[in-house]
């Protein structure tokens, strides 16, 4: 009986073709699969963006604060911190192309449910899930690239790589405010669905497996220190101002999350430094030049999703924007991320990579100092031009920092190298959103206090303004003297609350400025040469 022929069929047979562009053998196939690994990439870091345009109708839709809301983005964040290290164990022992499938499935799942979810509590887990996807997506997918490319073009394909994350940053607060200004937020979740159902099926179609059998087990001691460290510290550093806690840092179960966390972390460094196989060898921060680019990430990460975090909301509460037109400033970023990243990456092979480096850097900084003279009468080109600066910066730094961290890392030490660059970048965006949420309320309380202190009614200032506000109120509404007069207290009061709130986000700007510009103070120390060493495998 002859054997009936599917197209599956046909499908498996051209790949296996020697001829064929998707062969491992062919000179095309690292290309496809540098395209297959952006899919998943674009998707992951699209949801630790997207969402921040939504926040504000999250905040009125579940009728939940600041301090509730970040933990959507915060819990995302932290999820894929933690599995970032993990996933590099598992693709070692169950293959990396079907890890990187199970994480595009996870992440899909992750999604569908967020898109589902009818309170905050079931969203933040929806995201956790989304975020344990996430972890495995974003190391494979730049282990994997790295690996299938030549020392040469390394730089050239971490660049284009790059460009996924970038039109992330760009597409990601569009899209976002597009359909949350249209339709519902729920939907920001829903789009993941068919794009990470093409990812898996353009995974099964074209990446071939790697395995890379390590000896020993899972580092369990490890794996749930970190686990536990990682999110009793950024509830304690959330909790500490929160509206709920009226005891503030000294509450007792802000100091008992403190001392639990400190405990897992002192468990977690012993364990990875003693065991036989640790789950994030932190031996690799011996490296010279790794271990100094992974300071400069964490720091670049906190200015980067905090600030990425703080603009929309100063944009809808303050300046009035809808979703769609806070989400559209940011198309620029990723755009110019995405042409300079390559170019970088290109340009650091071929010069001193610490010259472009510091360059970004500086851009970066000065960025986040332009947008700490923020106001309520802010121009629109006020607000572009920082993110225009930004964009560059972000493009120079990332490329060139990541190419000049990798130079003395063994091939077979990418994935643990990756991980880690990636679970500090994370922990740093992470850090960043609690740390800065936290100041900003602080902030917000201290400059409403001293603008409070101008609300008296025996201040001339204010009487005189109470009184142009309700004759104003009369003339205009025909008000009686009485009504104008709790108007234009009102208006008074709704606008010293308005700038309070802008002044405590200029101070966050100021402080993601300030950790940016001390950020760069370690590339000075990198050790550099005008023509990288080829990585030995």
């Amino acid at each position: 009986m002859k054997r009936r022929v599917t197209p599956s069929h046909r499908i498996r047979r051209y790949i296996r073709n020697r001829d064929s562009r998707w062969h491992p053998s062919h000179d095309l196939y690292k290309w496809f699969v540098l395209a297959n690994i952006m899919i998943g990439t674009f998707m992951a870091v699209l949801d630790a963006t997207i969402i921040n345009v939504a926040l504000p109708k999250m905040m009125s839709a579940f009728g939940v604060g600041l301090d509730t809301i970040e933990w959507v983005l915060t819990a995302y964040m932290l999820a894929l911190a933690v599995m970032l290290p993990t996933a590099a164990w598992l693709a070692d022992h169950f293959g990396y192309k079907r890890l990187y499938f199970i994480g595009l499935l996870v992440f899909t799942l992750g999604s569908l449910l967020c898109g589902i979810s009818g309170n905050e509590n079931l969203l933040i887990f929806s995201r956790v899930i989304q975020g344990l996807g996430a972890g495995i997506i974003q190391p494979l997918g730049m282990a994997i690239v790295v690996r299938e490319f030549p020392p040469k073009q390394r730089g050239v394909a971490v660049g284009f790589w790059t460009i996924a994350a970038a039109a992330s940053v760009s597409f990601g607060p569009l899209i976002g405010g597009y359909l949350v200004d249209n339709f519902n937020w729920q939907l920001i979740f829903d789009i993941n669905v068919p794009v990470g159902i093409f990812g898996m099926l353009t995974t099964l179609l074209i990446q071939r497996e790697m395995k890379q059998i390590r000896g020993g087990k899972f580092d369990i001691v490890g794996f749930i220190s970190v686990s536990l460290f990682l999110p009793i510290i950024l509830f304690a550093l959330t909790e500490g101002n929160a509206v709920t806690n009226s005891e503030g840092w000294k509450a007792p179960y802000i100091l008992a999350c403190f001392a639990i966390s400190i405990v897992a972390f002192a468990v977690f460094i012993t364990a990875e430094l003693v065991v036989e196989n640790p789950l994030i060898e932190l031996k690799l921060l011996g490296n010279y030049n790794f271990g100094i680019s992974t300071l400069v990430m964490f720091l670049f990460g906190i200015g980067m999703f905090g600030s990425t975090f703080l603009l929309p909301l100063y944009l809808q509460n303050s300046l009035g924007y809808t979703a769609l037109q806070s989400g559209s400033v940011f198309l620029p970023v990723g755009i110019i991320q995405g042409i300079v990243a390559p170019m970088s990456g290109y340009i650091s092979s071929k010069i001193n990579p610490k010259i472009p480096i510091i360059l970004g850097i500086l851009l970066m900084s000065f960025s986040f100092y332009l947008n700490s003279h923020l106001s309520f009468l802010t121009e629109h080109s006020a607000v572009m031009i920082p993110l225009y600066l930004r964009g560059l910066g972000m493009g120079v730094i990332y490329s060139s920092l990541l190419a000049v961290s990798l130079i003395d890392i063994p091939r077979d030490k990418m994935a643990q190298a990756s991980g880690i660059n990636n679970v500090v970048r994370q922990l740093g965006g992470s850090f960043g959103v609690a740390i800065l949420a936290t100041f900003l309320s602080t902030r917000v309380n201290y400059h409403a206090d001293m603008y409070g202190g101008a609300l008296q009614s025996n201040n001339p200032s204010y009487q005189i303004t109470a009184r142009h506000i309700g004759e104003s109120a009369v003339r205009s509404a025909g008000s009686s003297i009485a009504v104008a007069k709790k108007q234009a207290q009102m208006v008074i009061a709704s606008n010293v609350s308005k700038q309070a709130y802008i002044e405590g986000i200029n101070d966050d700007f100021l402080i993601a400025s300030l950790v940016t510009l001390i950020g760069g103070v370690p590339i000075f120390f990198l050790r550099t040469k005008k023509k990288q060493k080829v990585i030995k495998s």
